[in-house]
């Protein structure tokens, strides 16, 4: 009876060994199969819903542009800094537009048939209202351009507040253009931008 002692003992030490491996890979099946962190920008976007801008509406105005990598963006704060940046980019981007727009329009006749009389009135109208709006834009890509470094150094409430005036600069120059002329592509373009920018500029300034 005696000598069955000492045969258990390294039984048990291998049944506690056994054990402790299976242990072991349990946890870390656990830890494997446990899910990755959203990206920062899915979860700045995933917030936006109370400014009326959706997770697909503002992944799509952040990844617009190949050259920022909009997934990159590490924390809530370069995603903000992101935004506010592409906004600025995206006011001049539409000013210039406008600019060329209005610079290779053809001058209107000085005189002629009332055809050419009323195409005269028509393209002075598209002008005037291109001047318009290039007025608009002068005066919003300087301040969004401050908007961006306030944002990249973690300012948000003064940068919120001109986000959300430049979100009608777009809609402005729409309404002085009317059926007098087609804007660039690049002022609705600017809009949605303005549109997003400001939601997650505001949404940081609510933290």
């Amino acid at each position: 009876m005696a000598s069955s002692v000492p045969s258990s003992s390294p039984m048990l030490a291998a049944a506690f060994l056994v054990l402790l491996l299976l242990s072991s890979a349990g946890a870390g099946e656990a830890a494997a199969a446990a899910p990755a962190p959203a990206p920062a920008l899915d979860q700045v976007c995933g917030r936006l819903g109370s400014y009326y801008v959706t997770p697909a509406l503002c992944a799509s105005a952040l990844c617009a542009d190949p050259s920022a990598p909009c997934r990159a963006a590490r924390d809530a704060p370069a995603v903000a800094a992101l935004a506010a940046r592409l906004a600025a980019d995206n006011a001049t981007a539409a000013r210039d537009s406008i600019e060329a727009a209005l610079s290779s329009s053809p001058s209107p006749p000085s005189a002629g048939p009332a055809s050419a009389a009323a195409a005269g009135n028509s393209s002075a109208a598209a002008a005037a209202a291109a001047r318009s709006c290039l007025q608009l834009y002068a005066g919003a890509v300087p301040a969004l351009r401050w908007a961006a470094r306030a944002v990249a150094a973690g300012r948000y409430r003064g940068a919120r507040e001109v986000l959300q005036a430049a979100q009608y600069v777009a809609a402005g120059c729409e309404g002085m253009a009317g059926d007098a002329a087609a804007l660039p592509r690049e002022n609705g373009g600017f809009g949605d931008m303005a549109f997003v920018a400001h939601a997650v500029v505001a949404s940081m300034a609510a933290d």
